[in-house]
């Protein structure tokens, strides 16, 4: 059964690419721009994994990753951070709020689908 992500990034190049290179990957993928929009969209969409832009418009992304957590539907859904500010403590506090996976940008294909690989489910 193929593989369902939700890729949450406001910048819509970033956005774009980790959609297309999912997409050629073989997984069902669904973009959401708005952070705001993000918990719902998940509820709708059911992901396997979510990729999650921590630098958003109007939410946090550290304060949706909390949000996931405390949503019993979309609880156990593992979350990738993907966040241009990689600064000393930062990949700590992401993962502290429940991020199970951490990138920091510019990503690199390789190891993008390397993390997006070792967090989906068998």
């Amino acid at each position: 059964m193929t593989k369902r992500i939700l890729v949450v990034e406001d910048n819509d190049l970033n956005r774009k690419l980790f959609c297309d290179v999912l997409k050629a990957n073989g997984f069902e993928v669904e973009p959401v721009a708005d952070g705001e929009l993000a918990l719902n969209a998940a509820r709708a969409f059911a992901p396997d994994l979510v990729i999650m832009d921590i630098q958003l418009p109007n939410i946090s992304g550290l304060d949706l990753i909390e949000a996931f957590s405390k949503d019993a539907t979309i609880s156990d859904v593992p979350i990738l951070a993907v966040t241009a500010y990689a600064g000393k403590g930062d990949e700590d506090r992401i993962r502290d709020a429940g991020a199970k996976g951490y990138l920091s940008k510019p990503v690199s294909i390789g190891p993008f689908m390397n993390a997006v690989k070792g967090l989906l489910p068998a």
